[in-house]
């Protein structure tokens, strides 16, 4: 059987039997993956902590005809401080969902991965706002999954614009003054621009933003109708940040 070896994150995780548990880890190198780890269930197995969710660490995988059997791995850090918090246990669980609801199994993006582990490590250090975290990393996730939205053209005609009043889902971007407005939402200059901002701006830069309860209520409903109309499912996790968010 091939060997492989890669850094990953586990994202979610389903008991097989008394015994065994299928993972599925966001790693590295190969993209999103499922994999075996036979007798993880075991109080004292060497699995029973590297497949736990969250778990951050360094991997090696056998390859079999069908799919991968976990043989061995090192915790890098295993983020269980999550569990402490409800809100960075909730937002934490909701990007997991997000991964594993947007990528292909066996679709390998690096840069995503770096962006999943620095967001991780951002939240565990209590780094910035937990709302305006997640709203940056959809945007990044928009990005690597091939649904980046561009600021700096009309969506319809490809005018050149600094700044838009009206996002078109339809059109999948913010239309100028000139086009006809539809399928979509008018949005406030503002939250244009906040969308614009934490586009371009790196993860680990987040923290310096600050923004009103009003623009983080807008952009969170034009994110949350993106990615409810680009990816196969929409994220259960949403329902209960909904929740929070209206708390």
């Amino acid at each position: 059987m091939a060997v492989f070896k890669s850094r990953g994150v586990v994202i979610k995780s389903q008991n097989l039997n008394e015994n065994d548990k299928l993972i599925w880890i966001f790693t590295e190198k190969l993209g999103k993956i499922s994999a075996i780890a036979r007798g993880a269930q075991k109080n004292r197995s060497k699995y029973l902590p590297i497949t736990i969710n969250f778990c951050f660490g360094d991997y090696v995988f056998f390859k079999g005809k069908s799919m991968f059997i976990l043989n061995e791995g090192e915790i890098i850090d295993s983020f269980q401080g999550f569990l402490n918090d409800l809100d960075i246990l909730t937002y934490a669980s909701y990007l997991c969902e997000l991964i594993d609801i947007s990528m292909v199994e066996g679709e390998s993006s690096r840069d995503l991965f770096r962006e999943f582990v620095s967001t991780f490590y951002l939240m565990k250090n209590k780094v910035g706002e937990l709302e305006t975290l997640a709203r940056a990393f959809e945007l990044k996730l928009m990005r690597y999954t091939g649904y980046s939205l561009n600021f700096g053209h009309c969506a319809k005609c490809k005018k050149r614009i600094s700044s838009s009043n009206y996002i078109s889902y339809k059109y999948y971007g913010f239309l100028c003054d000139d086009c006809a407005k539809e399928g979509g939402r008018s949005i406030t200059p503002a939250s244009y621009g906040a969308l614009n901002y934490l586009n371009r701006t790196p993860i680990g830069n987040i923290y310096k933003v600050n923004l009103n309860k009003n623009i983080k209520k807008e952009i969170y409903e034009i994110l949350n109708e993106f990615i409810s109309q680009d990816y196969a499912k929409k994220p259960k996790s949403l329902e209960i940040l909904s929740l929070m968010n209206k708390e």
